[in-house]
């Protein structure tokens, strides 16, 4: 079931559409239901300056990308692989102790939809792969 949160989350589109402009860049399939998403990052020597994505995907990976790039802005490159871990863990796992920049995550992890937890990963995933992490 998707919750009108979700769906509220998944309407924020001003991270999405690629323009041309980054110093990172990936793709990432999702093998399981097909879902696809691109994203491309400005990085300075310690932080993230911003995120752009481009999905073809269901509302829920929509959504989390959607998240990810909102919540990635300024972030300090040092915790950013032990962060997204952590998150990646809570999420197949259902477990509700994100990192606290994270903690919007929460509604993309309910009961209802725990079996589509690769979904809502995809974009950490695509975000691991830009760093080669």
């Amino acid at each position: 079931m998707i919750s009108q949160k979700i769906i509220q989350i998944a309407s924020n589109t001003k991270f999405s559409g690629l323009n041309n402009n980054f110093t990172h860049k990936s793709s990432v399939k999702n093998s399981f239901c097909g879902d696809k998403i691109k994203i491309e990052l400005i990085i300075d020597k310690k932080k993230i300056n911003s995120m752009r994505y481009e999905v073809e995907s269901c509302v829920l990976c929509e959504a989390s990308a959607s998240l990810v790039a909102k919540k990635i802005k300024n972030y300090p490159l040092k915790n950013l692989k032990k962060d997204i871990k952590i998150l990646k863990d809570n999420i197949k796992n259902n477990k509700c102790n994100y990192p606290s920049k994270f903690r919007d995550f929460k509604h993309l992890t309910t009961s209802y939809n725990i079996n589509r937890s690769n979904c809502v990963i995809l974009p950490l995933e695509a975000l691991l792969k830009a760093f080669k992490i």
